[in-house]
């Protein structure tokens, strides 16, 4: 019985060290963030196998120069005038281990004017009309 625990023991720390992260990315899904809403961050770990693995904030760390953090969702106010901002990630359990991007905020936020009730029954009604 106890060889038995000794071999899965064994075998076990093999696996775990077969999936030690060696470096981090960033896998960006965008070109520029936007103000006002949450901007998720998405940091890529590369483990020794070769494979990537997506990593959340219990595992990475992040600091950014503007923006507040709420996992790996940065925020920015939408009256912020900086035009850029550094994000830096790192390993929380190897500091060492980090990567800095500069990412662009998005300058012209064009968002159409919603409609009002009043205007959307209006349109509908016409729409019925037209079809009748």
């Amino acid at each position: 019985m106890k060889s038995i625990l000794l071999i899965l023991f064994v075998l076990f720390s093999f696996v775990a060290r077969a999936q030690k992260i060696d470096s981090i990315y960033f896998n960006l899904y965008t070109d520029s963030l936007k103000k006002g809403v949450h901007n998720y961050i998405n940091v890529d770990g590369k483990t020794s196998t070769g494979s990537f693995q997506p990593l959340m904030a219990d595992e990475v760390g992040f600091s950014s120069t503007a923006g507040k953090w709420e996992g790996n969702s940065l925020i920015f106010d939408r009256d912020t005038k900086t035009d850029s901002v550094i994000v830096t990630a790192w390993l929380k359990d190897r500091p060492s281990v980090k990567k800095s991007v500069t990412i662009y905020l998005k300058k012209i936020e064009i968002e159409p004017p919603l409609k009002s009730e009043r205007e959307l029954l209006d349109e509908w009604q016409k729409k019925s009309r037209k079809r009748n």
